[in-house]
This record gives C-alpha cells, sequence and structure tokens, in this order.
C-alpha cells in the first residue's frame, strides 16, 4: 500500500509500499508527482532496477535528457551518468567526484533541467552523503523586506567564473571553454510553473553578480541569500542505502555532495536527468 511519509518538517517525502519496476496505477503515480512538486525532494528505498526501467521510470517525471560529462554517460544506456570512482581498462567509468558545493544542476543553462534522479547501486561503508535543501522554505523564511528588495532581480551565472570555486583541483577554462561557457540570467525568485510557488534561487557558494547593482551592492546580498538557504531547517543530509532513489526538483531544490574515500572503498551511482515536465497527455489523465 502506498504511502507519502515527510522526511523532515521542511523537506522531502518517503515513498513507501512501491516497487517501481512494476506496473503503477496513475492515481498512485499522480500522488508521487505530487508530492515531488510540493516537497522538493522524493526518497524511495528498496528498489532494484536495471538501467532501462531506471531510464522508463524517469520518463513518466519528464522528458530524460543526457546535457553533460557525455564521457561518463552508460554505453548502453546514454541517458545515465555513471556517477563512481570504478574503472574499466584502467579507465574511470564515471565522475568519482562532483558537486561538493551547494548547488542546482544545469543552472548555467538557459533552460536548466527541471529534475534529477540518482540511484544507488554500490555505496561506501561511510561517506558520500548528499545534502538537501527546500528553496521554498528559504524563500518563504525570508524577512518581507528581503522580498521586495530580490523580487524583480536576476543572477548572473558564470560558469568560468564558478570553476575555481567548484572545483579548486582543476586547471582555468580553456579559451575554447570561456567561449562556449555564455553567462547566463535567471530570476533571483523563480516562481515554479506546476504550482505557482516562489523558491530562491541563488546558487551556492560563488558570488555570483546580480544584474543592475554594484559589486558593492551585489556580493553582500547574494551571500546572505545563500546562507540563508541553507540553515538546518532547511535541509537534509541524506545517508545512502544500495537501492535508493532520490529524486529532486531543481526548480526548488539545492544539493550539494560529501567526500568519501575514493581509494579503499567502491562507489556506484547512476543519474538520469529530466528536461520537461510531465507528459501531457499522462497528466492530464491523472488529473
Amino acid at each position: 500500500m502506498l504511502e507519502l511519509v515527510p522526511i523532515t518538517g521542511d523537506i522531502g517525502t518517503e515513498v513507501r509500499g512501491v516497487d517501481v519496476t512494476r506496473p503503477l496505477s496513475d492515481r498512485d503515480f499522480d500522488r508521487i508527482y505530487q508530492a515531488w512538486i510540493d516537497t522538493t525532494v522524493l526518497l524511495i528505498r528498496g528498489q532494484d532496477m536495471t538501467p532501462v526501467q531506471h531510464i522508463e521510470f524517469t520518463r513518466r517525471f519528464g522528458e530524460v535528457f543526457a546535457y553533460t560529462r557525455s564521457q561518463f554517460n552508460d554505453a548502453e544506456h546514454p541517458e545515465i551518468l555513471i556517477l563512481s570512482n570504478l574503472a574499466k581498462d584502467g579507465k574511470p567509468i564515471g565522475s568519482a567526484y562532483s558537486g561538493r558545493v551547494w548547488h542546482s544542476d544545469g543552472a548555467y543553462l538557459t533552460d536548466p533541467p527541471v529534475g534529477s534522479m540518482l540511484y544507488a547501486r554500490e555505496i561506501p561503508p561511510t561517506g558520500g552523503d548528499t545534502w538537501y535543501g527546500n528553496m521554498f522554505a528559504a524563500y518563504d523564511a525570508l524577512p518581507k523586506a528581503v522580498k521586495e528588495r530580490i523580487e524583480d532581480l536576476k543572477v548572473v551565472i558564470s560558469r568560468v567564473q564558478s570553476r575555481p570555486y567548484n572545483y579548486p583541483d582543476r586547471p582555468a577554462p580553456t579559451e575554447k571553454e570561456r567561449a562556449e561557457w555564455a553567462d547566463v540570467a535567471h530570476p533571483l525568485v523563480r516562481v515554479h510553473e506546476e504550482n505557482g510557488r516562489k523558491a530562491l534561487y541563488a546558487g551556492g557558494n560563488v558570488p555570483w553578480r546580480i544584474e543592475g547593482l554594484s559589486e558593492d551592492e551585489s556580493a553582500p546580498l547574494i551571500t546572505f541569500l545563500q546562507e540563508f538557504a541553507i540553515q538546518p531547517r532547511f535541509t537534509y543530509r541524506h545517508q545512502w542505502q544500495v537501492g535508493d532513489i532520490v529524486l529532486w526538483d531543481n526548480r526548488s531544490a539545492m544539493h550539494r555532495a560529501t567526500p568519501y574515500d575514493h581509494v579503499n572503498h567502491r562507489r556506484l551511482l547512476h543519474r538520469t536527468t529530466i528536461t520537461g515536465r510531465r507528459p501531457a497527455a499522462a497528466a492530464a489523465e491523472a488529473a
């Protein structure tokens, strides 16, 4: 029997009583989908999916899209991005570490992906947790004066600027990357197109520039918003178990990875990315 259980008072829903590899009624899926939209993060434990089943389950939430690091996409199923420290024939099969600062996936794109689904296949005994933050809740808790101040402002996301913050051990962007990685501006207050709620969209730790403000005005404001958004009351730290599925909404959640011993312990996760809204036909049928 389907159960929807809050993970914390402010973020996430654990879905119990389902096997995602078996038929799931439109009514039950609609409840699951709405919980994702409303609470930003879904957790489903104890699942045993093949890559094809992973992709098919993801498609119920929206169009599946492979948009980054194609060298780490699964060879047979390129919709799946591999996050792993494992190697094959002396070459890494996936990204051993990434996303260790607060961020929303694809924020540097003009049209960022709406969601990301991560499935745990092998997990180290300690470490490798993932933090999630509810940006609906963060926005709601802002003082009224701050809400009014940021209502019509835009934040400029610079992939070039983010490199030394996010990956200090990697070389500076090449001239080719600088030419390809154009800055993108997004509203600081993002209105979710499915439920109309407002979410803070301020990025993670990079002191992004706010359009129309001087550096003296911009830097303190964006830093305040970023630090405000990751208070413990808005966040949840997920400790992975084999068979976990976590789906988060990039329109209303931030997340970040934590370190693990990638030399002595194995880790293998598969990620799919959702680029569009739920298929219109399925949404209409569920309604």
